[in-house]
């Protein structure tokens, strides 16, 4: 059922008139942030056992307006209770909730906070919760991508600059930049919430509050490392916010990459991979079309939170202190920039783990395309060329080859000697393709046994992140 409240502001009694209809609609954030009812319901119940611990409040009025809150809780959940869309945003939605059951004491709640600082623990609480989410989808996404590269260790592939094909690698190495991209995601959602950990409330409208409050105990109750020592600052920044939907912006635009490799890995050019049918879409028209729908979406949504990301930065960029309404802007782009990382992290995961990965083809463009010219050159450099001397010789050689239609592999001894004397039989071993690989035996090479050791040393990092996380 709906609240029987009507939608009357709380701060009305200043006013001789009723607010334009048009007005309260434009001015309304209750059709997107009545999503936070739980953080303000949370916030408010803590902010209410602080003041019954203070004695600015009695026990026995705490004790009630817990009790009403929790019911709130419950019957918004239920849907019992349904958002009455007229009140200004949900702190007063749920504030006239609570005066409704309780009478007089409800209205004590509202000591010494302000809906300034009130929107700025919930929308912290929510954040808080929300990098959580993401680590947690990000982990097992890194997860997956560990498992692909396992299986990969030895599968050869071109590894390329420029998008040209320039040495051979594997593609378990390759899957494994990913994997340190989305490490450093993970990571980087650590810090923003060492930041978002700060408790606001307390802050009041600005100038904080006359009445002998405990903020550190507040903090205790909501789990904040520290509470915000200026109430300017409290109320009036949205750093981050900025720097949560800039994180995200930055997972996206890895995943946005990685789209686009799929994209080109799947196309008939390349045959690289093949993804699920069920984690692909067909052509109404043309029967022998297999798109990479969810890739693509990624890559275009990737552009969608680059919006949001400045949404929020224009809103902010010339706000005089303190708490301004434009501060209300900042939420959808979060929200959106929120709930857009967590849909592509649900499902590029699953259509990764189903790809067919074609092995032949990936070793067939790397014998096509000269991929083992260094490997030549280097050989060069360990019979005592210098290393320009030698890549000038190597460059000449795939001059050859290219008007010969041939391979370094399909060059005979005596056509590789009229380029220099310094070559002999074992230059045959020297470019294949498994050979040039494993020589690039340097810690965070290709080399088979390095990407087992970094594997390895990645599964453990997961470990511990996991419980760095969950603590």
């Amino acid at each position: 059922m709906s609240s029987s409240l009507d939608g009357k502001q709380l701060w009305g009694s200043r006013f001789s008139k009723t607010l334009d209809k048009n007005v309260n609609d434009f001015n309304s954030s209750l059709p997107f942030d009545n999503i936070l009812y739980k953080y303000d319901i949370k916030g408010s119940i803590a902010h209410a056992s602080m003041l019954a611990d203070q004695g600015i409040i009695s026990f026995e009025e705490k004790e009630k307006i817990v009790s009403a809150l929790n019911e709130i809780l419950s019957e918004i959940e239920t849907g019992k209770i349904e958002f009455n869309f007229e009140f200004e945003d949900i702190h007063s939605f749920v504030e006239k909730l609570l005066i409704e059951k309780i009478g007089d004491t409800g209205k004590k709640v509202h000591t010494s906070r302000s809906r300034n600082d009130q929107v700025a623990l919930d929308v912290r609480l929510y954040l808080k919760d929300e990098i959580k989410k993401i680590q947690k989808l990000l982990i097992s996404f890194v997860e997956i991508l560990l498992e692909i590269s396992n299986e990969h260790i030895t599968t050869i592939m071109p590894g390329y600059t420029h998008l040209q094909r320039a040495q051979a690698i594997t593609f378990g190495h390759h899957i494994g930049a990913y994997i340190e991209m989305f490490k450093r995601d993970i990571e980087r959602l650590n810090d923003l919430y060492k930041r978002v950990n700060i408790l606001p409330l307390g802050a009041g409208a600005l100038a904080g509050t006359p009445h002998y409050i405990d903020r550190y105990k507040t903090a205790k109750y909501l789990n904040f490392d520290n509470v915000a020592l200026n109430s300017i600052d409290a109320v009036s920044d949205r750093d981050f916010v900025i720097e949560a939907i800039s994180t995200i912006s930055i997972i996206m635009m890895h995943l946005s990459r990685m789209s686009e490799e799929i994209i080109l890995f799947a196309s008939f050019e390349y045959k690289f991979i093949e993804l699920d049918d069920a984690y692909s879409t067909g052509s109404s028209i043309m029967p022998q079309k297999k798109n990479p729908d969810i890739a693509e979406l990624t890559r275009g949504k990737t552009g969608r939170v680059y919006g949001d990301l400045m949404t929020i930065l224009t809103v902010m960029k010339s706000l005089p202190l303190a708490y301004n309404k434009d501060m209300q802007e900042d939420k959808e782009p979060l929200f959106d920039a929120i709930n857009t990382v967590k849909m592509c992290l649900s499902i590029m995961p699953s259509m990764l783990k189903t790809m067919k990965v074609n092995k032949e083809n990936m070793l067939k463009a790397v014998k096509d395309g000269f991929l083992n010219a260094t490997d030549a050159a280097d050989y060069l450099v360990t019979k005592g060329l210098p290393f320009r001397d030698a890549h000038n010789v190597s460059g000449k050689l795939v001059s050859y080859c290219i008007e010969k239609k041939k391979t370094l592999e399909d060059l005979t001894l005596e056509e590789y000697k009229k380029e220099s004397n310094f070559f002999d039989n074992d230059i045959y071993d020297a470019i294949k393709a498994e050979n040039s690989v494993n020589s690039k035996k340097s810690i965070g090479g290709p080399a088979f046994e390095n990407v087992k050791k970094v594997n390895e040393i990645n599964k453990n990092w997961l470990k511990n992140i996991k419980r760095e996380i969950n603590e």
